[in-house]
């Protein structure tokens, strides 16, 4: 009875109602094309990185390959070299590059540098599958411009964010607890799994990597950070030349900031110890220390590099990260009251 009663519904049902029309949209504005063009133009050279853990079985004693993490990368030259975060791959025992056009292949690793959270990978992979980033500059920055993200949050490959500069010279943390001063701040959506992954201008142009975020729940709250390109520009050639980063030194060792303060010096480097044969030597500076009798002999403090006033060794070395090994730096030192001015060379860390 039921049937009937539909069959005789639909016989006498109007005709199927047609799709609706299409409303022509018109043309794509000025910024969704730019938006287009970036995202086509760079995301060829931003890849997707695997990292995995070796794991021994309790019982049997075999060994395999478990994931550990993903990240982002991008490609720097066509000789196979990936720049990303030291922190995407610091924990595994080997990592995969997946291109653009889901092609994988192992990685090895050629250097990294821990303080700047920055590492370089390099692949074996056609120069023709390789295209390399465009880099820009960080030094001609200003809050307010746009910047695009392009990344792999969440294991989601090739994900376009876009944004503005929010901030500039902010300092974040890296993994070795050492400042990364001169950082970009952005609103552009930075989320786990981005991290690696370039910063770029309207123009498309590297103008830092993507290495952190400030959020409660781990996920995006509209406040990630970036290294400044004009940094990676200066690391990455020397970790592909060297395999590591060898700071330019002056071989002291400085004091905590409450000691100088206890000793009535200024803020500064102040200096427990000068090696032998340094630079400092050199240079004739002399560290704090204490005669036979126990009384303190007043040492040096270093108060600034090249006129630059320096607060503490991390900030000094900051400075001092810029220079080449072999470059002379001017200093300014105090010592029980006076202030003077010495040229030290910069010698090796090693």
């Amino acid at each position: 009875m039921l049937s009937l009663l539909l069959t005789a519904t639909l016989a006498a049902a109007a005709p199927a109602t047609p799709p609706r029309t299409i409303a022509p949209r018109g043309a794509l504005d000025a910024e969704e094309l730019n938006n287009i063009g970036v995202f086509k133009r760079v995301s060829p050279s931003v890849v997707h990185i695997t990292t995995l853990t070796v794991q021994r079985d309790f019982f049997s004693l075999r060994t395999s390959e478990q994931p550990r993490g993903t990240g982002t990368g991008f490609v720097w030259d066509d000789s196979g070299h990936i720049v990303t975060n030291f922190h995407v791959i610091q924990d595994g025992d080997r990592a995969t590059v997946t291109l653009a056009d889901q092609s994988s292949y192992p990685a090895r690793l050629v250097g990294a540098f821990p303080d700047r959270d920055l590492a370089v990978l390099r692949i074996e992979a056609p120069g023709a599958k390789l295209p390399a980033i465009a880099v820009g500059t960080s030094r001609e920055l200003q809050v307010g411009q746009k910047v695009y993200a392009i990344g792999n949050p969440f294991g989601l490959d090739q994900t376009l964010t876009t944004g503005i500069v929010s901030a500039l010279n902010r300092e974040i943390e890296s993994v070795t607890r050492r400042t990364i001063k001169g950082a970009i701040q952005t609103d552009a959506a930075i989320n786990p799994g981005n991290s690696g992954g370039p910063l770029l201008d309207s123009a498309g142009r590297l103008i830092g990597v993507n290495t952190a975020i400030y959020s409660p729940s781990g996920a995006s709250a509209g406040i990630g950070f970036a290294i400044p390109v004009d940094e990676v520009n200066r690391i990455v050639p020397r970790l592909i030349r060297d395999g590591r980063f060898i700071r330019p030194a002056l071989g002291v060792t400085s004091g905590p900031a409450n000691l100088a303060q206890a000793l009535g010096a200024p803020k500064g480097v102040l200096l427990l110890n000068v090696a032998n044969n340094s630079p400092a030597a050199a240079a004739g500076l002399r560290p704090f220390g204490r005669d036979r009798s126990g009384r303190i002999v007043q040492g040096d403090v270093i108060t600034a590099v090249d006129g630059q006033t320096v607060a503490d060794l991390d900030d000094m070395l900051s400075l001092i990260e810029l220079r080449q090994i072999g470059e002379k730096v001017t200093l300014t030192v105090w010592r029980a009251g006076q202030t003077r001015k010495v040229v030290a060379t910069l010698g090796s860390s090693d």
